[in-house]
């Protein structure tokens, strides 16, 4: 209990402001030396991602580009864009938003970068012939043999951290479908698993097929559901977008069942919501997007920039405007409590409002703890135990059940450890693979202006010297 004591303690310092700065720090850096990037390809990027959504790919792969996005996506699409979201408004105040998007619009560049990364030192698993590739690959092979350490110490610390993810997000499951029913919890946490099980057993092409439909169907369902909200309260977003503003430089009084908010709050808040909800520089996304067709590093690279739109700049900020408008933000409530009571003040009925925003919570909270599973599976087999997948299949959802009844908050600070630490450390190695990450960018740039590509990812990576595939020692 003592070493679980110092890892919580760590936890909570760590996701404090340490991990914020160095996500910011690192994001600034690349925007400064990339010129701006993420911003200059932006148009560029959405036709090329959300304009070739039926795009199969040009390469070789296990998924298409937009499968791998979906992936990802239903990690990043959880809890924390409808509750989490609500508790920084509630804690930080109305400014927290402004500061959520900021680190979204910084979290662009380092999203992208890491996807690139993954996708230029990919590997296909001999045995299996599945396409595998993210920090452990991008280490071993980018910065060379002498850093595998670090690779297997970042897969050791993942594949902790995600056993416990199905615990966290079935436990908001129960807590959400337990507002408007009265179902046992250990019963949902049984189904939660039983349906986890037969997903995970078909691997990426089963998890991968699975969120396709699943995640932009409840994506646009809460879209639309939020742009009735703004809809019915137009007359108030004018408001609302300069309280937005006034209230991320300036402190906000207490009102209402608000305590009361500073600039530093509205600040930390805001940062931490933006972070944990899109994932970015957690060395996440590449588990994922690395299986893609695409036959450009970069081309999936640019998936991670509407991933990170879609997940922050659109769905997180659809929560908070529906909080807002609603004038529901001061009421004392928070979390998924607030996000409920504000769709119930629009819907006009305060169970209409809980039960649409129980069914989001339902399939985003599904859907994040069956894909961090998976991670979790990817990073098993980086430590040489293909036949410790199934134990740990069966472990994780075994975590479902016991989420579902309680143990939570040991096990949500044990997920925040494990999690921190991993961000941390892919956050110091995007830093430090910099160059890589120019010469895709510019190998990219080149090949768009020339038309000329490579018939594969593969041969496109090897293509670029600056990566050193060629050097038949790092393969």
């Amino acid at each position: 209990m003592f070493i679980i004591d110092i890892m919580m303690a760590i936890s909570n310092w760590l996701w404090g402001w340490p991990l914020l700065i160095l996500t910011s720090a690192v994001a600034l850096f690349l925007s400064i030396k990339f010129r701006l990037f993420q911003f200059t390809i932006f148009g560029h990027a959405m036709k090329n991602t959300f304009g070739k959504i039926f795009d199969k790919g040009d390469g070789e792969g296990d998924i298409s580009p937009f499968q791998a996005c979906c992936t990802a996506l239903a990690s990043t699409l959880g809890v924390g864009n409808i509750a989490g979201v609500s508790v920084a408004i509630a804690t930080g105040g109305p400014g927290a938003v402004f500061w959520m998007w900021a680190v979204a619009l910084m979290g662009f560049i380092v999203k992208f970068s890491e996807i690139s990364l993954g996708m230029a030192y990919r590997q296909k698993d001999p045995e299996t012939g599945h396409w595998h590739g993210g920090f452990y690959w991008y280490v071993r092979r980018g910065l060379g043999k002498n850093w595998t350490w670090l690779g297997i110490i970042w897969a050791v610390i993942l594949g902790c951290a995600m056993v416990f993810a199905p615990a966290v997000q079935i436990n908001s499951v129960v807590e959400a479908i337990n507002t408007s029913f009265s179902i046992p919890p250990w019963i949902i946490g049984v189904v939660s698993a039983v349906l986890m099980a037969i997903v995970l057993l078909g691997g990426i092409k089963s998890i991968s097929k699975f969120a396709e439909k699943v995640v932009p169907a409840m994506a646009l369902v809460y879209v639309i559901g939020s742009l009735f909200v703004l809809v019915k309260f137009a007359g108030n977003i004018p408001g609302v977008f300069g309280m937005i503003f006034r209230y991320a430089f300036s402190p906000v009084a207490a009102s209402g069942g608000f305590a009361g908010a500073t600039v530093m709050l509205a600040i930390r808040w805001g940062l931490a919501r933006g972070v944990y909800s899109n994932e970015a520089g957690t060395g996440m996304a590449p588990l994922a997007h690395s299986s893609s067709s695409a036959n450009h590093p970069v081309k999936q690279g640019l998936w991670g920039i509407t991933e990170v739109f879609v997940d922050t700049i659109v769905v997180c900020t659809m929560t908070a405007l529906v909080v807002l408008v609603s004038g529901q933000w001061d009421s004392g409530a928070s979390g998924s409590a607030l996000t409920a009571t504000a769709f119930g003040t629009a819907f006009g009925n305060q169970m209409a409002g809980t039960l649409f925003v129980t069914i989001i919570i339902v399939f985003f909270a599904f859907t994040t703890a069956l894909v961090n599973v998976y991670y979790g599976e990817i990073c098993i087999d980086i430590l040489g135990g293909k036949k410790l997948i199934l134990p740990y299949r069966i472990l994780g959802c075994a975590f479902a059940i016991i989420g579902s009844v309680g143990a939570l908050s040991v096990l949500w600070n044990l997920f925040d450890f494990f999690f921190g630490i991993c961000a941390v450390l892919n956050l110091i190695v995007c830093f430090l693979m910099r160059k890589q990450i120019g010469a895709l960018i510019k190998d990219y740039l080149a090949r768009v202006k020339s038309g000329k590509w490579e018939p594969t990812n593969e041969a496109a990576a090897q293509a670029i010297p600056e990566l050193g595939l060629n050097d038949t020692a790092n393969k």
